[in-house]
């Protein structure tokens, strides 16, 4: 079943796109969002010789909105455009959005970031760390003793990688004149159920007072050992700068 309307959240590690696609899914209007394009399904997709019909359910669950979240690495986005070629009419397209675009009918699309790149390198290394991406509301967190794992070119190393991602995704709306709803991890948190409903309003999908946004699926996971990385990647990569950015 084809979808009637399309939408994108365009993500990073670490910037709350898994809570908002829980929550978006929680209103029961805006499809299944999640990651049913990522690396972990590329193997997989690019089987079927003729995808969409599998790639849409997984997106829509029912309905007739399809949503999805994408991160941008390579080689991954590239095999991703060769299965979407695959689509009808796609073999017709001339750049990579214009494939993307074919495949995702009245496309709309969701830019989300976190302003704080070092807190987002220092959540991304204790992940890696942890091996706790997320942790379920109520769940009790992973003893797992981090507090001596602190590497400075690691968590370098993930400001560069997520700068470099953003980048990638900001040169394809360019490309493509895509002018998306942008998201930041900070105004989010700050205003979760406003954050929902407005991507809801952007994206013109109807609804009324019924229409619910679940409490938090998940739980933050910085802690007293996250600020300690902070500051301590702070610290050291401003050493000998004449004036300190923070």
């Amino acid at each position: 079943m084809k979808p009637e309307l399309s939408y994108t959240i365009w993500f990073t590690q670490r910037t709350g796109s898994s809570l908002l696609c829980k929550a978006l899914q929680s209103t029961g209007v805006a499809g299944n969002p999640g990651e049913s394009l990522n690396m972990n399904r590329i193997d997989e997709l690019e089987k079927l010789e003729n995808p969409q019909d599998i790639i849409w359910e997984r997106g829509m669950n029912g309905s007739r909105v399809y949503g999805v979240k994408l991160g941008h690495h390579q080689p991954h986005f590239d095999r991703l455009v060769s299965v979407l070629r695959k689509f009808p009419g796609g073999d017709y397209c001339k750049t990579e959005m214009d494939v993307y675009n074919n495949a995702f009918p009245n496309g709309k699309h969701i830019f989300m970031s976190r302003r704080n790149k070092v807190r987002l390198a220092v959540s991304w290394w204790k992940w890696i760390q942890t091996g706790e991406v997320h942790r379920v509301k109520g769940d009790l967190p992973k003893n797992v003793d981090v507090s001596d794992k602190y590497l400075y070119n690691a968590v370098d190393t993930l400001v560069a990688c997520c700068v470099m991602r953003e980048a990638a995704i900001q040169e394809l709306f360019s490309q493509a004149g895509i002018i998306p709803m942008n998201i930041y991890y900070e105004d989010f948190i700050a205003d979760y159920e406003g954050t929902v409903f407005s991507i809801l309003d952007f994206l013109g999908i109807q609804y009324d007072d019924t229409v619910k946004v679940a409490e938090p699926y998940f739980d933050k996971l910085a802690d007293a050992v996250s600020d300690e990385w902070v500051h301590r990647y702070r610290k050291e990569r401003q050493e000998g700068w004449q004036f300190i950015g923070w």
